[in-house]
């Protein structure tokens, strides 16, 4: 693969479903917060050059000191000030990065610990190929579209619908791109892919695992503990 690579690691989040007194990230899960179990594995993936970290304003000090300094990671860590939102943190990740247009950015949730290398290189290699890559799985269950009274309408063949998840991994100059017509159209994405989706450009699927979850409550807690044994 040509050019180099580079992650953007997106840990500004709240987490106000969680209900607890620290923001999800730093919640403890053997005995690390949970981003900096994220953070090792992008760490020791062999291809990624260097990574950048996207916090709170009110968190860069703590993340600096207690998460960057205290695990020693072994690739430089650059830590930034994310938005009000998900997306414009990104775009401040993604400015941050010294990157040419045709090197890979791997953008990943932080709180998201149970990504593997695997994942990471497989959205790489896609990404290389076609631009823009996202990690998923298949929907198992069956899906029903519903109408603003709560009836059914129609059942989808679910053969055709994936629950996106990340890494996901793209060619800079391309999600640079992206994310500044996203500002200038003042449109708002659940995630990077569809900003990609809206200037054209195919979105290659890359299969990823049912444990790579978000952790977003404490359910998703009580999961990822018991697949970490």
């Amino acid at each position: 693969m040509k050019g180099k690579v580079y992650a953007v690691v997106v840990a500004a989040g709240q987490g106000k479903r969680m209900a607890a007194d620290i923001s999800k990230q730093f919640m403890m899960l053997k005995n690390k917060p949970i981003v900096a179990h994220t953070l090792s594995v992008f760490d020791e993936h062999p291809v990624v050059e260097a990574i950048v970290l996207v916090a709170a304003s009110r968190d860069i000090e703590y993340v600096q000191k207690n998460i960057v300094e205290r695990y020693a990671y072994k690739k430089p860590i650059a830590v930034v000030e994310g938005g009000m939102e998900r997306q414009r943190s990104v775009y401040n990740g993604l400015t941050a990065v010294a990157a040419d247009a045709s090197d890979i950015v791997v953008i990943h949730d932080g709180v998201r610990p149970l990504v593997t290398g695997t994942m990471i290189q497989h959205s790489i290699d896609a990404a290389s190929i076609y631009g823009a890559a996202v990690v998923g799985v298949p929907v198992k269950e069956t899906l029903k579209r519903v109408n603003d009274d709560g009836f059914v309408v129609s059942t989808p063949q679910r053969e055709e619908f994936w629950v996106v998840q990340t890494p996901q991994a793209f060619k800079y100059g391309l999600i640079k791109e992206a994310h500044e017509r996203a500002v200038q159209d003042g449109f708002r994405g659940t995630d990077d892919a569809v900003l990609v989706e809206r200037l054209g450009c195919p979105v290659k699927m890359v299969k990823g695992c049912y444990s790579n979850i978000k952790i977003t409550t404490r359910e998703d807690l009580i999961l990822v503990r018991e697949f970490m044994k």
